[in-house]
């Protein structure tokens, strides 16, 4: 039975999509044990491999400072940007890529190539070499580049495997689950990074900082393979089973049906990582410039940096609480609007809180914690449940993409704008940004309720038939009588004589 016409009275459905009309028990049978267990799996996979990505997306943080004190002459400007949007590169080809892969190939395959290039690229980083200094830098760059690829792939994988999961385990708290094993993970991993940084720090002396440098990228390799197991073993969500286009997918007439919903994802994504990316990546920078006697003293400056990630976190949480409150709109709508609030004050009144290192590093963390709260909550969740399975990795992939492009572009704006106009219009401008992401949000982001994303499966269907599109959905005429058996038995409540997989 196709998703349109299990829908037929899908208007009984509520906001918060509760209760659900009888055609869509029947679309999807009541689940097993079996099949709980292997969703609530590949949500906490989900939620433990992108503590890499936060990771190493903020590992060029002390980095940075790092490479400055040791490689004084050849770490110029150029060559920090450089190795900086290495990773970006790579994520946005990632995303793009991995995003078409995990919907063509499926959630499983994509999150084992994902898992593969992190750990692959992050041990050629460490163990990165040239015959001169310069020759390092560029290994890295193609190296990180190579990571970037990973964990840019990370996000649409790991992100739809999680929504899928979480819209089987526990609907009504898909949201918050969604939040706290993809947003919270990222956010977790900067102070993560920075914690690491300083135990490595002290272990090895401040005397061989290229060894503090390559252990930290070492351990980074750590955190994808404590999950890979797991991967190999995950479930295949039913949604996908029963959604995903395999081929001959009508890009055009999804473009037609996605266009205003693509340019509210992407926009957002751009001006959320516009502003939160090259504001981590050199944050320890800026916290150079103020600190006394950080020049030659990364511990002073790590400290800080620690606690400026420690108060960007309780953000993360508030967001999961709000998104199911409040809506997820008005929650993203609210975080931009912390960036207007805490980037007029810090760029307005600069000068004198930079005097005053412990109130400048609270108003930063602050600043940083909305945008946690509001777009880094929300974007990826209403990127997650916008979209219809068959092409929900392919559209998030595209808005995650986008997201890193600002980021890029930030962190290439970033110095010049620091040298040309001062620091304090880095906040600013990031207060300009909360506007426009304010007026973006209300104008193009749907509004979302939170409902069980087999509707907007159904309402796609609807209108690609209704379009004159001619191919299928979900499993192939080869699989279709094997998942009808399995079907039967989740109804009959017979658990699988095999592996879960098969569910």
């Amino acid at each position: 039975m196709g998703n349109a016409e299990a829908f037929s009275s899908s208007n009984d459905i509520t906001a918060g999509g509760e209760q659900h009309p009888p055609e869509l028990e029947m679309y999807t049978p009541k689940p097993s044990k079996v099949q709980r267990l292997a969703s609530i799996l590949s949500i906490v996979c989900a939620g433990a491999a992108l503590i890499s990505d936060g990771y190493q997306n903020s590992l060029m943080t002390m980095t940075n400072v790092v490479f400055g004190i040791e490689y004084k002459k050849q770490y110029t400007s150029t060559v920090s940007t450089r190795v900086s949007n290495a990773l970006l590169v790579g994520e946005i080809f990632g995303q793009i890529v991995i995003g078409l892969t995990c919907d063509y190939m499926g959630r499983k395959t994509a999150l084992v190539a994902t898992t593969l290039l992190i750990v692959i690229g992050g041990i050629l980083a460490t163990a990165a070499h040239g015959k001169t200094i310069e020759g390092m830098f560029w290994m890295l760059v193609v190296t990180r580049g190579m990571v970037g690829f990973g964990t840019g792939g990370e996000y649409p994988a790991s992100s739809t495997a999680a929504s899928e999961a979480a819209n089987e385990a526990a609907l009504t708290k898909r949201g918050p689950i969604f939040v706290m094993v993809t947003n919270f993970p990222l956010a977790f991993g900067g102070p993560l990074s920075i914690s690491i940084f300083l135990i490595v720090l002290s272990a090895a002396g401040e005397n061989h900082l290229p060894t503090v440098w390559r252990v930290c990228f070492g351990i980074g390799c750590i955190f994808p393979l404590a999950v890979f197991y797991f991967r190999l073993k995950m479930a295949t969500s039913y949604l996908y089973k029963k959604g995903a286009i395999k081929k001959n997918v009508p890009y055009l007439l999804v473009l037609k049906y996605y266009w205003k919903t693509l340019i509210g994802t992407c926009g957002a994504w751009f001006l959320y990582d516009f502003i939160t990316f090259p504001n981590g990546v050199f944050s320890a920078t800026i916290l150079a410039s103020i600190v006394p006697d950080s020049a030659t003293n990364p511990r002073k400056t790590g400290e800080w940096q620690l606690l400026l990630g420690t108060i960007a976190l309780p953000g993360v949480l508030i967001g999961a609480y709000l998104c199911n409150l409040i809506g997820r709109r008005a929650t993203m709508m609210l975080g931009f609007s912390g960036y207007l609030v805490f980037g007029l004050i810090i760029g307005c009144a600069f000068e004198k809180l930079s005097k005053i290192v412990p109130l400048f590093v609270v108003f930063y963390g602050l600043m940083m914690s909305m945008g946690n709260l509001g777009p880094g909550d929300m974007i990826g969740l209403l990127s997650s449940e916008s979209y219809a399975t068959a092409v929900r990795g392919t559209c998030y992939g595209i808005s995650a993409a986008l997201g890193k492009v600002g980021a890029a572009v930030g962190t290439q704006c970033f110095k010049p704008i620091q040298a040309h106009l001062g620091k304090k219009w880095t906040f600013i401008i990031a207060a300009i940004c909360g506007v426009a992401g304010i007026l973006v949000t209300y104008f193009f982001i749907p509004h979302v309720t939170g409902e069980d994303l087999r509707v907007e499966d159904a309402k796609f269907e609807e209108y690609l038939l209704k379009n004159g599109w001619t191919g299928s959905l979900g499993a192939t005429e080869s699989e279709e009588e094997d998942l009808k058996d399995q079907e039967t038995n989740i109804e009959l409540g017979k658990t699988p004589d095999n592996d879960s997989e098969k569910y």
